[in-house]
């Protein structure tokens, strides 16, 4: 959520912005219309709260003293349903003008490109060469459906569309590729390893950004039956219960910067992808992967940023896989992000990079829906915190990029060296 003063004082150039950066369409003249209202019905409940509270100890005062209190209550009276109605009114338009406020996207950063979509994003590093082969590349689905590892069929029979059954060699690179994620992370590049539930409440999805816009994309549940039925969430990345872990919360100083990191299943509907990706594990509604989360000081969140993109890069260093690093523009940021990086894995099959990573920094945009804040040493007030996430990185993704990219003539995969601890010594797949 932006700063509230944004939108009271500045609405006109705030829509501006928006619509030049993110192309999106905010009505100034309907919020200014709004906070007049509730500045003028705020003074009135005001007026008569205090009008309410002056005549109560008034009427305790005569009857005190023994006095007729009638023309008092009947006071009190003639103005108790206009006070009712105003406070009503006030939450009302309070409530429409945070509906507005909920549905704005972050404002993107002075040193992301201006661009409508992904073909204005800009390369910023590139590392290794995709290996050039001297025999048919197959893709991941034939490599998998060789030996029985990767089968869609049996997971259209249990689930539907968009689903994958693993076993096998695969299976086991699959756990191994997450396994050597953690350890990396937390070994080396200093993130607590964190276990969350894969499913969480309304709040926290609108903590981080999911609700109210996205509520289409999401998997939900119902628990609990009649007046105790609340509904529940499936995570579409442990993004949100890692950076809702501070909801409502003050950190200290000395736990600062807090980073987190976690291997968890992921839920996505794929709502607005119908038709794409359709084969294979590149857009699952199942999937996993290992999540980087920071809450850092404010000042130190861009720093923070190229660490946590780095700490990605590492990954697909250590495995040799080619990639390169896009900064993403104005057009293409997700809407909590005020600045992202995406990193594009080498897929030998479609001879492009695809996107294995992304890390964004949201400043205080989540933490203001959240109320997630630091205690600053210097004034020993608490501030908003800034929040971070990033892929560290998509688990399916990266074992695609292994198996296209350590495949044999006969259909074997190589396992990558960082890998055969986990695979119990395994250097090969066949």
């Amino acid at each position: 959520m932006l700063d509230p003063t944004l939108l009271r004082q500045q609405p006109a150039e705030l829509a501006a912005r928006l619509r030049e950066t993110r192309g999106y369409a905010l009505d100034p003249a309907a919020l200014e219309s709004l906070e007049s209202e509730r500045k003028q019905i705020q003074v009135r409940t005001q007026e008569l709260q205090n009008l309410r509270n002056t005549r109560s100890k008034a009427i305790g005062q005569a009857k005190a003293k023994g006095e007729d209190v009638a023309p008092l209550m009947a006071e009190v009276a003639a103005f108790g349903d206009e006070l009712k109605a105003s406070e009503a009114r006030l939450e009302t338009i309070k409530a429409e003008i945070e509906a507005i406020a909920l549905g704005i996207p972050n404002l993107p950063h002075a040193s992301v490109p201006a661009g409508k979509d992904e073909t204005d994003n800009v390369e910023t590093h590139r590392w290794g060469t995709p290996r050039t082969f001297d025999f048919e590349v197959k893709d991941h689905v034939e490599l998998g459906a060789r030996n029985g590892w990767l089968d869609g069929d049996t997971a259209a029979k249990l689930s539907g569309a968009r689903f994958t059954v693993l076993r096998g060699g695969l299976a086991r690179l699959h756990r191994a590729l997450a396994q050597f994620m953690i350890d990396l992370h937390t070994e080396q590049h200093g993130y607590q390893e964190t276990s969350v539930p894969l499913l969480v409440n309304a709040d926290s999805m609108r903590g981080t950004g999911q609700l109210p816009k996205f509520e289409d994309d999401l998997f939900a549940t119902v628990v609990g039956e009649g007046e105790a039925a609340s509904k529940r969430y499936l995570i579409p990345t442990s993004e949100v219960p890692l950076t809702n872990i501070v909801r409502d919360e003050i950190v200290e100083d000395a736990a600062m910067p807090l980073r987190m990191t976690a291997h968890s299943m992921c839920f996505r509907a794929e709502a607005g992808s119908h038709g794409r990706d359709t084969r294979g594990m590149i857009r699952q509604h199942q999937f996993e992967k290992v999540e980087l989360v920071s809450i850092v000081r404010p000042d130190e969140s861009y720093d923070e940023h190229e660490r946590m993109t780095r700490c990605a890069e590492v990954v697909l260093e250590t495995l040799g896989l080619p990639y390169k690093r896009m900064l993403l523009c104005t057009g293409d940021m997700g809407f909590a992000a005020t600045k992202t990086y995406d990193l594009e894995v080498w897929l030998p099959s479609q001879n492009t990079y695809r996107e294995i990573s992304s890390c964004s920094n949201c400043e205080a945009f989540q933490a203001r829906r959240m109320q997630a804040r630091w205690r600053n040493p210097a004034t020993g007030k608490p501030e908003l915190a800034h929040t971070l996430n990033g892929s560290g990185v998509a688990v399916g993704r990266a074992m695609i990029a292994v198996m296209e990219n350590y495949q044999n003539a006969d259909g074997s995969i190589s396992v990558p060296e960082a890998l055969r601890r986990y695979m119990g010594g395994v250097e090969v797949l066949s």
